[in-house]
C-alpha cells in the first residue's frame, strides 16, 4: 500500500459518508478514535506498524466479543460483532498461512539459538513485528510453546 494507512482510513471513511454506508462509517470512526487516543496517550504520531497494533487489537475485542455472544445465545450481537470484525479486517495485510506461520517460528528459533521456554521471549521478539496484523499472536505463542518444550 503506498499511502499509509491512517490516511487510507480517512479517505475511507469519506467514502463510507458519501455511499451512507452506516455501519462501515461507525466502525472506521471508532479505529481512527482509537488511534487518535493512542497518539495523545504516548504523545506520538503513529506510523504503520502501529496503527496495525491498534487494528488487531480492535478485531481480537471483536473476535472474543463475539464469542461471547453466541455462548449466552445472542446472535444479533455477536452478527454485529462479527460484521465489524470483517470491515477491520479489510485494511489488515492478508492473513498468514499455517505453513507461513510454521516456517517463521522455526526461522526465527534458530536465529535466536532457543533452546527451551525461556528462550520464548526472543522468538517471540523477532517474529512480532513481521506477524502483526496478519496472525493470532496468542495462536503462535502457543505454537513456540509447543516447539520449545
Amino acid at each position: 500500500m503506498s499511502q499509509d494507512l491512517k490516511a487510507h482510513l480517512q479517505d475511507e471513511m469519506k467514502n463510507a459518508m458519501r455511499a451512507r454506508a452506516k455501519d462501515r462509517l461507525l466502525v472506521i470512526r471508532g479505529v481512527l478514535a482509537a488511534i487518535k487516543q493512542r497518539e495523545i496517550d504516548e504523545q506520538i504520531e503513529l506510523d504503520d506498524t502501529q496503527v496495525l497494533v491498534v487494528l488487531d487489537k480492535l478485531v481480537k475485542q471483536r473476535r472474543d466479543s463475539a464469542q461471547q455472544f453466541r455462548a449466552a445465545q445472542r446472535s444479533d450481537l455477536s452478527d454485529k460483532e462479527e460484521m465489524e470484525m470483517k470491515i477491520l479486517q479489510e485494511f489488515l495485510p492478508t492473513a498468514l498461512t499455517e505453513s507461513e506461520i510454521t516456517q517463521m517460528i522455526e526461522d526465527a528459533i534458530n536465529v535466536s539459538g532457543a533452546q527451551s521456554m525461556k528462550d520464548m521471549g526472543k522468538v517471540m521478539g523477532l517474529i512480532k513485528s513481521k506477524a502483526q496484523g496478519r496472525a493470532d499472536m496468542s495462536q503462535i505463542s502457543g505454537l513456540i510453546k509447543q516447539k520449545l518444550s
